[in-house]
């Protein structure tokens, strides 16, 4: 009996530890209670693989039962491939699982007469139970709790297309719900590193979250539980030694317990291995002065701090259920973008209720200005389960069907006004989560209104121009932004704009090829030769290139001529015209931890 727990991801560099956690807690179960012992194998795919694709490799791997893990992001496919599954393996049997699947279990199986049952909720304890059904134990279905199935022995041979007396409610059992998991009795999942290879490392210490937020699945148990802080110590120690490149925390608000985030944080902190980067969701505004002295201890890179702010709408806020302080989160995003050691993310939320254009746009900028190193500007979803979804009628939300169940306009958004923020999006992720224009956004939001004045204005220049369309490639978006500047009141600051966009380039990339809106360097081709040639007898700037010549420095480092001191954070200054150029050295073997960026040198004035 070979059992497949089946997992479609979005992207290849994710993983899915449901299905590892369920095949690690089953096969622990059978293994201390002397019983039956599954075959149990994970195939794990994504959303761009075609459906054939799946379907063929699931058929090669011949199981008899398939459990299949659910979510808004592979709803589409799973129910693509449903139909299919027992056309090619006529004798296997359906199980389906997962939040996507957990609050509308018999509309599934009505709709859906190739599916056996549906795992509601946490799964460990169930899909054990529903292994030793199969191993002919002893144990019945309706003695597993927390499943939903058919009366039927097995439908999965028949046609999919069954009379409705056999789709009936009449033939669909509920069990009884299932007690919580105790998560300190999970077993750890990553003891072979192998399978994950090049993907991204989910962990969890926590389950549950003390907060109600309308629209968000957690909000359905309140009921924090939090896994023995000795074993989350052992199992952190794990990927520090593996030097693991970075860890996901999924717990959904990793501080609501300061002692458990406090526990972990001081850990991390004493057992840093210089490699390992840690990402956790936070509640900012609750955070305590202890644990900020701990943050600002941590070397640049180590942590990360997803905050979701979601809107600063008071009446808003009110409605969906969060009693966030938005001036005390201000406050300790600014202290913690203070000590540069930590990258902060920050989420916003489109199309919540009492939330109109104008209201947006005030939440967008009060975010924007806390100067996040990644702004999320993400829209709502109505989920399954959530109390959002009961509330949906009131608040007129009209919203696709199919997942992602995403709002397309609300008593307070109008549609047109929704796509308009579907663009800003879109700049937002290009422009300022890219990184890649830090010094020269700046300089163009002078002449708007405000932040998102400005990506409006660029977002309508895209549309003008059939950007959105043919989306220019990375290295051609420098000079769509200096032609979007020259649309502007900057037009009579060409050079400034031009040396920004230079600064930013090289600031990132020892570009090979010289980019067009870069000025000539020829004229200074005597005075750059001559500083190498210097540095290679003196180091007074590239202490670590003692090992290279004069010609090998200048080719791993960047020399660049400039007559605006872009680099400056006061913009006052970083628009005024120097007397003279100045030679600013791009320095690649330094780079800053937390941004990537290159270390730069404004060299002695006397070289020019």
């Amino acid at each position: 009996m070979k059992i497949l727990l089946t997992a479609i991801n979005a992207k290849y560099i994710h993983s899915n530890p449901a299905v590892y956690s369920l095949r690690a807690y089953a096969l622990e179960a059978a293994e201390s209670k002397t019983q039956y012992f599954p075959e149990i194998e994970i195939a794990e795919y994504t959303i761009n693989n075609r459906r054939e694709e799946i379907l063929a490799d699931i058929y090669k791997r011949k199981p008899d039962v398939i459990a299949i893990s659910c979510y808004i992001w592979n709803w589409s496919m799973v129910s693509s491939l449903l139909p299919e599954l027992p056309k090619v393996l006529p004798e296997v049997e359906l199980w389906l699982g997962g939040p996507e699947v957990s609050y509308n279990p018999d509309e599934l199986l009505q709709k859906y007469s190739m599916v056996k049952g549906i795992m509601i909720g946490e799964g460990e304890e169930t899909f054990y139970e529903l292994t030793q059904y199969y191993g002919k134990s002893g144990i019945k279905l309706d003695e597993i709790n927390g499943i939903v199935y058919r009366k039927q022995e097995f439908l999965g041979r028949e046609s999919s297309q069954l009379s409705a007396s056999r789709k009936s409610a009449e033939d669909i059992v509920h069990t009884q719900p299932r007690e919580l998991t105790d998560i300190s009795k999970l077993p750890f999942l990553y003891e072979d590193l192998g399978q994950f290879e090049n993907k991204i490392i989910y962990y969890e210490s926590s389950r549950g979250c003390p907060y109600r937020c309308s629209y968000c699945l957690s909000s359905i148990d309140k009921k924090v539980r939090l896994r023995n802080i000795e074993i989350v110590k052992k199992e952190l120690q794990f990927f520090l030694d593996n030097k693991v490149k970075q860890v996901k925390f999924v717990d959904r608000t990793f501080n609501c317990n300061h002692e458990h985030a406090k526990a972990i944080w001081q850990y991390l902190l004493e057992h840093d291995n210089g490699v390992t980067n840690f990402h956790f969701e936070i509640e900012a505004d609750i955070i305590s002065e202890e644990e900020m002295e701990i943050l600002a201890k941590m070397r640049p890179g180590l942590a990360q701090m997803e905050i979701g702010v979601q809107t600063v709408n008071p009446t808003t806020l009110q409605e969906i259920r969060r009693t966030t302080n938005t001036e005390k989160l201000r406050k300790v995003v600014e202290k913690i973008r203070a000590g540069h050691n930590i990258h902060v993310h920050l989420d916003l939320i489109a199309g919540l209720p009492y939330e109109d254009y104008e209201s947006f746009i005030n939440s967008f900028n009060e975010v924007y200005s806390m100067e996040p190193e990644q702004l999320q500007l993400g829209f709502l979803k109505i989920l399954k389960g959530a109390y959002m979804q009961e509330r949906a009628l009131d608040y007129e939300m009209k919203y696709l069907d199919t997942p992602p169940y995403e709002v397309l306009s609300t008593k307070w958004l109008p549609y047109d006004k929704m796509l308009l923020l579907k663009q800003v999006e879109e700049m937002v992720e290009l422009y300022y989560n890219s990184n890649q224009f830090t010094h020269t956004l700046p300089i163009l939001q002078t002449v708007f209104r405000d932040a998102f004045a400005m990506y409006r204005s660029l977002a309508d220049f895209y549309q003008e121009k059939g950007y959105f369309l043919a989306s220019p490639a990375r290295s051609y978006r420098y000079q769509v932004l200096l032609d979007f500047a020259m649309s502007t009141e900057l037009s009579d600051k060409e050079d400034l704009i031009r040396q920004a966009l230079t600064f930013d380039l090289y600031l990132r990339e020892n570009a090979k090829s010289r980019p067009n809106f870069a000025r000539e360097l020829v004229p200074f081709k005597e005075q750059v030769r001559d500083f190498y040639e210097k540095e290679a007898d003196e180091f007074c700037y590239l202490t670590e290139y003692k090992n290279y010549d004069s010609r090998q420095m200048s080719k791993m480092t960047h020399m660049e001529i400039f007559d605006y001191p872009v680099w400056e954070d006061d913009i006052s200054k970083k628009m005024q015209k120097l007397d003279k150029p100045c030679m600013v050295l791009f320095d690649y073997l330094s780079r800053d931890a937390l941004t990537y960026e290159a270390r730069y040198i404004v060299v002695d004035g006397e070289i020019l």
